[in-house]
């Protein structure tokens, strides 16, 4: 076993890579998130998903913007940058 740091897949979002501190910090800025701007569960899994298939997501990081994907699809006012999901 070796102490090398884990680094996540270019696919992964974060949370999949570092669940315990990620989700935390995922909750905490989604707490701050207004209830009028959220979107519902099943808009957010579907703008998930396709950031996952998307070829411009890197460790989490959409490329073509820079947002975090996780944050970004979570409010609704946001948009792909791509037009993959509204």
């Amino acid at each position: 076993m070796t102490d090398q740091p884990v680094t996540p897949c270019r696919r992964c979002l974060l949370m999949e890579a570092f669940p315990a501190d990620y989700r935390k910090y995922v909750a905490s800025v989604l707490a701050t998130l207004r209830p009028d701007r959220k979107t519902d569960d099943e808009t957010y899994r579907r703008r998930l998903a396709a950031c996952k298939a998307c070829e411009q997501l890197d460790r989490g990081t959409c490329m073509g913007c820079g947002c975090l994907v996780e944050l970004r699809a979570a409010d609704r006012r946001q948009r792909c940058p791509y037009s993959k999901w509204i």
